[in-house]
C-alpha cells in the first residue's frame, strides 16, 4: 500500500469550507485506491496573525518540509491583515521549496454556463504554465522618502536564465505529453510584452527561441499579453499550452478561469517537478470573506486541487476518478452552488461527487 503524508492548511475564510470538501475527497478516494493517507492541518492564516504577528510560526517551512504535498485552501483577510502580508505565506512556501511550475488547467465541463459565448466544452481546454518563483513577485525593491510629495517606489522584475528556461522546457514537455495523450495538438504559447519590457521580456523571448529549437514537433507562437488576453476570449480553441511569467500568468489565469465557468471551478498546483521539497495545491479563487461560513462557496475548485494533486503522486486513476465524478455532477447540473446558477449548499456538491464516486466502486 502506497501512503504519502499530507499537510493541510484551511487558511482563512471560504479556505475553511472548502477544505472539509477537498479532504473529503481525497480520504474517500484513497480508501477506494488503497492509498494510505496520513492528514495533518496547520491552523496558520490571518487568525494566527493577530495572535503571533506572523502568517506562521519561525519553524513552519521545516515542519512543511518532509510532506509529501501541501493542500492550501486560502489566505487572507484585508480588513484584519494587509494584503501584501498574508500573501507572505504563500510566496514563503512556494519560493523556499521551488515551487517554480503553477500550473493551472483551464477546462469548461459539459453543463457549466459561463458567461462567455465562445467558451464551449469543445473550446476551452487548455493549461497556463505560469512561473512561480521569481519574475515580477520577485519583491525586490524599496520605498524613498514614503508618504512625501517626493516619495518614490522601485519594484524590480528578476528574471533569469535558469527560471525562464526550466519553466519553458516544462511547457514543452507538458505539450508533448498532452499531444502523446491527444489532450492537445501539441502547441505552446509564450506571453510576452517585448515591445514596451525592453530588458525583461525581450530576455523572456531570447530565452524562449533557444528552448523552442529543442522541440521542432511543437507547435510554437508568441503572443503579446494585451493582445493575448482578447484571443483568449475571442478564440480559446487555439491554445493548449500557454507559458507565462508571474504576473501574466497570474492575470490570464483569473480570465481563464471565467472561460471555465468561474473562480469556483479553477484549480492550481505549485509544483516543485524534481520532487525535492513537497508541492503545494490550492484553487486559486480568494478567501472571499465576504461570504464565508454561509456554506455557498464552491467547492469544485478545491476538489479539482485534489486531482491534481493525486496525478502529480503519479495516482493516475484516483485522478481519473475524480475528474469523471465532478464532470458527471457538473452535466447532470442538479447539485450546483449559486456561482453556477443553483442552490445547493458548499456540502451537497462535495456529497453529490463523494456519491458518484462510490457508485463507481
Amino acid at each position: 500500500m502506497k501512503s504519502y503524508r499530507i499537510a493541510s492548511i484551511p487558511g482563512d475564510g471560504v479556505g475553511q469550507e472548502v477544505a472539509i470538501e477537498a479532504l473529503k475527497i481525497l480520504n474517500l478516494i484513497a480508501h477506494k485506491h488503497s492509498i494510505n493517507i496520513e492528514i495533518t492541518s496547520f491552523n496558520w492564516g490571518c487568525d494566527y496573525y493577530l495572535d503571533h504577528q506572523c502568517m506562521m510560526p519561525a519553524d513552519g517551512l521545516d515542519r512543511l518540509i518532509d510532506f509529501d504535498t501541501i493542500f492550501l485552501g486560502s489566505v487572507g483577510n484585508a480588513k484584519k491583515v494587509p494584503d501584501h502580508i498574508s500573501v507572505k505565506l504563500v510566496l514563503d512556501i512556494r519560493k523556499a521549496f521551488d515551487q517554480y511550475i503553477n500550473l493551472r488547467p483551464i477546462q469548461l465541463y459539459p453543463g457549466v454556463e459561463t458567461l462567455i459565448r465562445t467558451a464551449t466544452p469543445e473550446s476551452v481546454n487548455m493549461v497556463v504554465v505560469r512561473e512561480n518563483t521569481e519574475g515580477e513577485y520577485a519583491n525586490m525593491g524599496g520605498f524613498f522618502k514614503q508618504h512625501t510629495a517626493d516619495a518614490i517606489a522601485i519594484q524590480t522584475a528578476i528574471f533569469t536564465q535558469k527560471g525562464c528556461e526550466r519553466v519553458m522546457r516544462y511547457a514543452f514537455d507538458l505539450a508533448e505529453k498532452r499531444k502523446k495523450n491527444a489532450l492537445g495538438p501539441g502547441k505552446v504559447t509564450s506571453c510576452t510584452k517585448s515591445n514596451a519590457l525592453g530588458y525583461s521580456m525581450v530576455f523572456w523571448d531570447q530565452v524562449f527561441g533557444d528552448v523552442r529549437s529543442g522541440y521542432p514537433d511543437i507547435k510554437v507562437e508568441t503572443a503579446l499579453v494585451d493582445a493575448l488576453s482578447m484571443w483568449l476570449i475571442r478564440n480559446p480553441e487555439r491554445y493548449d499550452v500557454i507559458v507565462a511569467s508571474n504576473l501574466f500568468g497570474d492575470i490570464l489565469t483569473d480570465l481563464g478561469a471565467m472561460l471555465q465557468g468561474g473562480m469556483g471551478m479553477a484549480a492550481g498546483g505549485n509544483i516543485n517537478p524534481e520532487k525535492r521539497y513537497p508541492s503545494m495545491f490550492e484553487p486559486i479563487h480568494g478567501s472571499a470573506p465576504d461570504i464565508a461560513f454561509q456554506g455557498i462557496v464552491n467547492p469544485v475548485a478545491s476538489i479539482e486541487s485534489i486531482r491534481l494533486m493525486m496525478d502529480f503522486l503519479g495516482e493516475t486513476a484516483a485522478a481519473q476518478d475524480i475528474q469523471h465524478a465532478v464532470s458527471t455532477v457538473m452535466k447532470t447540473g442538479r447539485i450546483k452552488t449559486v456561482d453556477l446558477g443553483g442552490s445547493s449548499q458548499t456540502g451537497e456538491v462535495g456529497d453529490e461527487i463523494a456519491r458518484i464516486l462510490k457508485l463507481d466502486d
